[in-house]
């Protein structure tokens, strides 16, 4: 069942942003529902669909939409244990472990962090885009691990949602990649989407949606004989939240996440070009090299305004034990520089 709206905007609300103007005049549907209704082409102005969530409303403009009934997932809670940063009555951080999916898909089992979430919260939590499941505020890649923000409540989600798109909340990411950027510090500003070749992959396209990434070389590990660095140490911050857009916008500079064999290659592939390449690596590191089964990505930071305090908060996670493993086998073979 949906419900038909017709709204027209007076002069009271004329200069609002489009979704403000619409969660204005519709204050029982949320504004990040309706944000997701306008990017879906779901939001009407003289027939046509109209996808600008801040575009300037005039006096006299009307918007038509069906909001659709909320349905709630049928999904059944799993008892699976959190990593609990931080938490109050409106906010969870948790440190996501690598391997976790974050939102369940066609035929996913009962191991994504939204059935340990339905498990710890019940019912309580913020409903997203018309379906009544946990208030993730921003995804992380399954074989990601670090920080991620969860609202529990709708109001909280909002608040965090405009955070994100506002770019005041603020993420920053551990990275190590194969050989070293240049410019060791800078911006990497190209536009993301759907690779036309491989479906499931994201590309720099001409015409994509606007990404930007700062990042800065913490540390380049020399193997002595060698001029190019073997990897780097890179710390990441994200203007914008395409996805994947780490792993593409490093890929793009030519050093592609160390274990990330979709926007890279496999490693044993790596390592036989690295040997040929006059690398020299112990049998050990090779191993670590080998076990290493997920892109070498970790989300250190987080940064946010408290959606009901509107306190700062920055939250930190360590590294995991595999990426501390990663490093230590670094500046065992190498000249740290």
């Amino acid at each position: 069942m949906t419900t038909h709206h017709s709204v027209t905007v007076d002069a009271d609300t004329e200069g609002y942003r489009l979704d403000k103007f619409l969660s204005t005049a519709l204050p029982e549907i949320s504004r990040a529902r309706l944000q997701g209704m306008i990017e879906a082409g779901a939001v009407l102005r003289a027939g046509k669909p109209y996808t600008n969530s801040s575009y300037k409303v005039k006096a006299g403009e009307s918007y038509v939409l069906d909001v659709p009934e909320v349905v709630t997932l049928d999904l059944t809670p799993s008892n699976i244990t959190l990593d609990i940063v931080y938490e109050d009555d409106d906010i969870i951080i948790l440190n996501k472990p690598a391997g976790m999916t974050v939102h369940p898909a066609a035929g996913t089992k009962g191991d994504t962090l939204v059935h340990a979430l339905l498990n710890h919260c019940g019912a309580s939590l913020s409903g997203i885009g018309g379906v009544a499941r946990p208030g993730i505020v921003h995804r992380i890649d399954k074989e990601t691990s670090g920080l991620l923000a969860v609202a529990k409540n709708d109001a909280a989600h909002q608040h965090l949602s405009a955070q994100l798109k506002e770019r005041t909340l603020k993420r920053t990411y551990i990275a190590y990649v194969w050989m070293a950027l240049n410019p060791r510090e800078g911006t990497i500003d190209a536009p993301i989407a759907r690779n036309s070749r491989y479906r499931r992959q994201m590309a720099v396209v001409e015409g994509g949606k606007h990404a930007v990434t700062h990042y800065e070389t913490l540390a380049a590990y020399h193997i002595p004989g060698n001029i190019t660095p073997l990897a780097s140490k890179v710390m990441c911050e994200l203007e914008t939240g395409r996805t994947h857009q780490i792993r593409v916008h490093l890929t793009h500079a030519k050093c592609p996440l160390v274990g990330d064999p979709v926007y890279g290659m496999a490693t044993s592939q790596r390592l036989q070009r690295l040997k040929a390449a006059g690398y020299q690596l112990t049998d050990e590191a090779i191993a670590v090299f080998t076990n290493l089964r997920r892109q070498a990505l970790h989300a250190q930071e987080l940064v946010l305004i408290h959606p009901k305090t509107n306190e700062e908060m920055t939250f930190e996670c360590p590294l995991p034990a595999d990426l501390i493993e990663l490093e230590n086998t670094l500046q065992s073979l190498t000249i740290k520089g």
